[in-house]
């Protein structure tokens, strides 16, 4: 008998058991009409664009039905992980296969020449900010850049490799940094604010995040096939709940290697990339 209990508490770890649950619960699901997608945002208009990475293009899609409405900038941008929108209704794409930032007017200019942009080599992210700056992160250099126009106001290194910039709802901004598996806080000056490493996070790849207007970041967590929540005003952060099982595969509560969030109300918006399709999570409100 005590020889069954102890097999039974072995095969059993308390770390499982101790792991929040799930934050949201699965919705709906595109058809796998896309090519490799990455990041993704709710664009002014209220549609939703996903940076299709092997389709060169942002697709564009309804994000009631999750019904692909029109592909844009086809075979445009080579490589293309982000896309991002400014206050202004301007538009930001992290352009990987050219290593530079692209920035648009408006969506209605996406199938024309950008009317600005910075050189990034590799960069994997991309973000419009509230004070009107572009903040891009240039993997290839390990550098998060903050630009005024086309000129270089600022930057810091020792990022090589990462994805994801992100604002909060207080200006601050986030990296997804998957090399170093962190997520790291800067001031709009770019002055280091805090580091979220801890190993009860389990980061195997986090690439891209998005910030509820809590301040909750949801951090799609690639290798790990996994969406974490996490509260990062607690000392250390704390993981409020996990989407994913660690596994990779199709249906409810699986991905096969997710990388773009985008969060909308209490809607959830996942690209779920080698499974070419985006996933949409909810939490049903009284």
């Amino acid at each position: 008998m005590r020889m069954t209990a102890f097999l039974i508490a072995f095969a059993c770890p308390v770390a499982a058991q101790d792991e929040p649950g799930p934050f949201a619960s699965f919705d709906l699901a595109s058809k796998p009409v896309l090519a490799d997608p990455h990041d993704l945002a709710m664009g002014p208009d209220g549609r939703l664009y996903v940076a299709d990475k092997f389709g060169s293009r942002i697709a564009v899609f309804d994000p009631e039905t999750l019904e692909l409405i029109e592909m844009l900038s086809e075979g445009l941008l080579p490589g293309v992980h982000d896309i991002s929108f400014g206050a202004d209704g301007k538009v930001a794409v992290a352009v990987t296969g050219a290593s530079a930032v692209a920035v648009y007017d408006s969506v209605d200019g996406l199938s024309e020449p950008p009317t600005s942009g910075i050189s990034a080599p590799r960069t994997e992210g991309a973000l419009l900010h509230s004070n009107g700056d572009l903040y891009a992160m240039a993997s290839g250099l390990g550098t998060l850049i903050r630009a005024r126009g086309s000129d270089v106001i600022g930057a810091v290194e020792g990022h090589f490799g990462a994805h994801d910039v992100a604002e909060a709802p207080d200006g601050t901004i986030w990296v997804a940094d998957n090399n170093a598996r962190r997520l790291v806080q800067y001031t709009p000056d770019l002055e280091l604010l805090q580091e979220l490493n801890d190993p009860k996070f389990g980061f195997v790849g986090p690439r891209y995040l998005d910030v509820t207007e809590f301040g909750h970041l949801v951090v799609a967590d690639q290798d790990a096939h996994r969406v974490l929540l996490i509260d990062p005003s607690q000392p250390g952060g704390a993981l409020l709940g996990v989407l994913g099982d660690g596994q990779p595969g199709i249906g409810p509560g699986k991905f096969d290697d997710p990388e773009g969030v985008a969060v909308d109300g209490n809607r959830y918006f996942i690209s779920d990339s080698d499974n070419n399709r985006i996933v949409r999570y909810s939490v049903v409100l009284n």
